[in-house]
C-alpha cells in the first residue's frame, strides 16, 4: 500500500509521497512513488502513483516515450490538460498490453495517479488520473487529491487547507496527514518525498527526502499526538439529565424522551412440540422389545 497527497494553492503546489511497498508482511521494501518531469524555465510536472508498482513503473516509462496523434509529447504539449491526456493515454497503452495477461494470474489492473505542475504560459494545475485513463482536475471546491491509503489523513486536510494557505502551511498539514496515516496503517512508511512548487518558478526549488532522522518530521510526529491529547483533555465531559438552560455541555436534557431501538427476545411457544422417543434396534414399532 502507499499514501500520496497533493495540494493546489493560490501560491503553488505541494506534493508528498511515502515509499513503502509490500506483498505481504514478509515482503516489505522501499520504492519511490514520486517522479518529476522538468525542463527548467519551461515546464515542471510531478507524477505520483499508488497501486501495483510494476504497472506504475510501466506507465511512467510510456509517458516519457509517448507521441500522441498530433505528434506531441509530454515535453511539447502546450497545456497541463494536454499533458494529463498523455498520462491517461499511457495508462491505456499499458492496460491494453498487460491487463489480460495479469488477469490470468489473478492480478487486477490497479493503479492511481496524481499528476500536476505548470507549463509556461498558464497557471498551476493538478489532476487525479484513474485506472481507466480518465481524470478529474482540482478546482477551488477540491483543493487536494489523495491516492492509496487516504482515509486516515483526510480529516486534517478537510479542516485546515484552503486555496489561500501558504506552501509551508500546506506542507505542514500534508506531513501531519502522513503521520496520522502512518500511525494507523503500517503499510505506509518512511522515507517520504516532499516537493513544494511555487507558481511560475518552473523548476524544482524545494525538495527533501524525509527519513526517521529528519528534525522537522520528528517534531511533527512527537508533538501532534500530544497536542491532540491536550485538546481532548481540554474538552468537557458530557452532562446527563440536566437543564441545558442552567448547566453547560448537556448531552441529554432532563425530561427529554430518548429511547434506543430495542429488539425483544422471541416469545416462548406455549405448546412446544413433544420430542419423538428414540427407538433402539432391539425395539419394534410399538416400543416393545423384540424377541
Amino acid at each position: 500500500m502507499t499514501y500520496c497527497v497533493a495540494l493546489r494553492l493560490d501560491s503553488g503546489l505541494v506534493f508528498l509521497s511515502d515509499s513503502r511497498t509490500n506483498a505481504g508482511v514478509d515482503h516489505v521494501a522501499t520504492a519511490r512513488k514520486m517522479s518529476v518531469f522538468e525542463n527548467p524555465g519551461e515546464r515542471l510536472m510531478v507524477f505520483m502513483t499508488a497501486g501495483n508498482l510494476s504497472i506504475s513503473q510501466s506507465i511512467k516509462q510510456v509517458i516519457g516515450e509517448y507521441v500522441n496523434a498530433a505528434g506531441k509529447t509530454i515535453w511539447t504539449v502546450a497545456t497541463m490538460y494536454e499533458a494529463a491526456q498523455i498520462v491517461g493515454e499511457a495508462v491505456r497503452v499499458v492496460y491494453d498490453r498487460e491487463a489480460l495477461k495479469l488477469e490470468k494470474f489473478g492480478i487486477d489492473f490497479n493503479v492511481g495517479i496524481i499528476f500536476g505542475g505548470q507549463i509556461k504560459g498558464e497557471g498551476c494545475r493538478l489532476f487525479q488520473v484513474y485506472a481507466a485513463g480518465n481524470f478529474i482536475e482540482s478546482l477551488n471546491e477540491n483543493t487536494y487529491f489523495q491516492i492509496g491509503e487516504a482515509k486516515y489523513g483526510k480529516p486534517i486536510l478537510d479542516r485546515v487547507v484552503t486555496p489561500a494557505s501558504t506552501l509551508d502551511q500546506a506542507a505542514k498539514c500534508a506531513l501531519i496527514s502522513m503521520d496520522s496515516t502512518m500511525r494507523s496503517n503500517i503499510s505506509v512508511g518512511l522515507p517520504l518525498d516532499l516537493l513544494l512548487y511555487g507558481t511560475d518558478t518552473l523548476a524544482v526549488t524545494r525538495f527533501v527526502t524525509i527519513d526517521e532522522k529528519n528534525q522537522y518530521f520528528q517534531m511533527i510526529h512527537e508533538n501532534w499526538g500530544k497536542q491532540l491529547t491536550a485538546v481532548f483533555n481540554g474538552l468537557a465531559d458530557p452532562v446527563w439529565n440536566a437543564n441545558p438552560d442552567t448547566v453547560p455541555n448537556v448531552v441529554l436534557a432532563k425530561g427529554s424522551q430518548n429511547e434506543p431501538l430495542v429488539l425483544a427476545p422471541p416469545v416462548a411457544n406455549p405448546n412446544p412440540a413433544q420430542p419423538i422417543p428414540l427407538q433402539t434396534l432391539a425395539q419394534g414399532p410399538d416400543g416393545n422389545e423384540q424377541p
